[in-house]
């Protein structure tokens, strides 16, 4: 398979995630602003998944940029990615319906945490199947971002059930680390590869 029909799949289900989540989005049955104050949670909730998903998406591109072999065990590590991306609506909105409470924002967490882990594995996929000269592994380094972004999960996680704000401020924190995208694979990619 190529990496454009790939692209092309995980670009649609990407698409299909957002809409998703703007459809839990209810319209309010009055015509005041204080009518939209209950949706004040669950659009931040919207919000903060929407901008997870833009940076999945955006560093999705540029791994299968990195790409020159897509085989099986990629395959089937970027169908585990997406099938923890595609839970994002559900949490987003239990989240966001429950203003923050304990138990949602603990799970939308741990929706997060195996969204990392299974980009983390795509990405190991991605490496092997390119073999030692794999320029995705050139380019990641030491990649501290994506070692330090589970273990910020793991504690707001756990800190969901004392704090849910800081849950939500770590939350907030990760996806301001990762908002920037990701320029060093683009650094290691040939001038003649295009977007």
């Amino acid at each position: 398979m190529g990496k454009a029909r790939l692209e092309a799949f995980s670009d649609g289900v990407l698409a299909i995630i957002i809409t998703i989540m703007v459809l839990e989005m209810k319209v309010p049955h009055g015509d005041t602003l204080a009518d939209l104050a209950p949706l004040i949670p669950v659009f931040l909730s919207y919000v903060l998944s929407f901008i997870y998903v833009g940076i999945y998406w955006n560093n999705h591109h540029h791994l299968l940029l990195a790409a020159k072999h897509i085989t099986g065990g990629v395959l089937w590590a970027n169908l585990n990615l997406l099938f923890w991306l595609s839970l994002f609506p559900f949490v987003t909105g239990w989240m966001g319906e429950n203003h923050f409470a304990a138990l949602p924002t603990a799970i939308y967490g741990a929706v997060l945490l195996m969204a990392a882990l299974s980009y983390f594995i795509l990405q190991q996929r991605i490496m092997a199947s390119d073999g030692a000269q794999s320029v995705l592994k050139r380019a990641l380094g030491n990649d501290w971002k994506g070692k330090v972004s589970p273990l910020l999960y793991l504690v707001a996680i756990g800190l969901a059930f004392l704090w849910p704000l800081g849950s939500q401020l770590i939350f907030l924190a990760v996806a301001l680390l990762w908002l920037v995208p990701d320029r060093r694979i683009e650094r290691h990619l040939s001038p003649h590869t295009s977007d």
